[in-house]
């Protein structure tokens, strides 16, 4: 990695940061996924259509948790989409057969995301389905990561910082959704292939494949236990059936940001699209506005676990 691309380029209408008034909770929310900016250059040079490119979106996110920054917690949202660019992987995970020239040393071109082509510059959306109908350049690629990718983990940063400083703990809370006919886990973290079936380990009745939300602390070592006990116990007591770590157990968000012996924690939260919102038209279903609610009420929750919990040990 350069000295160049770690200095946090800025980029405007790459992200949007809602902020309160005031930051009350020391709560930091992030919506890597749900951007719909689709630059038209991209569009035209992809095979699929835009329908068809909106596959690996986590459509709504941002929205479904909007209502916190009126409790006192800012809430970063990309504006590109993840199947441009993904924020949620390490820099520079890049596949060589995706692009006409030779990748620099420092690229991660062996991962589980990148063998599955959802690397950071992804070469296939959520269904497995080609994006390209050429090779790229990588000039091309590292344009892309200076100006979108990190933009958005600056402005990532400089959240967790400030409320590292205001409250001397953080709790990021990594939002993403996750599709009701299968989830992804052929790369280990968050979603990069499909499952046929979702985790069983619930307790709530209906469809009995069906898991509402999986939790993901990196198997432990991203935030302390209270946050995730705290979180299992709001959802499953709003009625909804709730998994850990399987099959999402946090992607490079999580991992990179989760500090538990700093003060800083990292959850991520998947959803269960078929609660909000209707797949395959893309609209939002009728439990959109309970589902908003209920995050709500999840981060005023989690606004209130003591501060000795997350504290650095």
């Amino acid at each position: 990695m350069s000295a160049a691309d770690r200095d946090f380029p800025t980029a405007p209408q790459t992200h949007d940061v809602l902020r309160p008034a005031v930051q009350t909770l020391p709560l930091v929310l992030a919506s890597p996924h749900s951007g719909r900016d689709y630059p038209a250059d991209f569009v035209a040079r992809a095979r699929l259509d835009p329908r068809q490119l909106r596959r690996s979106e986590d459509a709504f996110v941002d929205e479904l948790f909007a209502a916190s920054v009126q409790l006192g917690v800012p809430l970063l949202r990309a504006r590109f989409p993840r199947a441009f660019v993904d924020p949620n992987r390490e820099p520079f995970e890049l596949d060589p057969a995706m692009f006409v020239d030779r990748l620099p040393d420092y690229a991660n071109t062996r991962s589980p995301r990148v063998a599955a082509g959802l690397g950071t510059i992804a070469r296939v959306v959520a269904n497995g389905a080609e994006i390209y109908r050429e090779k790229l350049t990588v000039a091309e690629a590292l344009q892309r990561i200076r100006t979108f990718y990190w933009p958005y983990h600056k402005a990532l940063k400089e959240l967790v910082d400030d409320t590292l400083a205001r409250f001397g703990v953080c709790l990021l809370l990594d939002c993403h959704s996750m599709p009701s006919g299968g989830a992804g886990a052929a790369a280990g973290d968050d979603m990069a292939g499909e499952l046929t079936t979702l985790p069983t380990d619930a307790t709530r009745g209906g469809d009995p494949r069906r898991v509402d939300v999986v939790l993901g602390d990196c198997h432990g070592t991203a935030c302390s236990p209270a946050v995730v006990e705290r979180a299992t116990g709001v959802l499953q007591g709003l009625g909804y059936r709730v998994a850990r770590n399987q099959p999402y157990s946090g992607g490079f968000v999580t991992r990179h940001y989760g500090r538990p012996d700093e003060g800083l924690h990292a959850l991520q939260i998947e959803i269960n699209r078929a609660l909000y919102m209707h797949e395959g038209t893309f609209g939002r279903a009728g439990g959109f506005e309970t589902l908003v609610a209920d995050m709500a009420r999840l981060v005023a929750a989690l606004g209130q676990i003591e501060r000795t919990a997350l504290a650095p040990r």
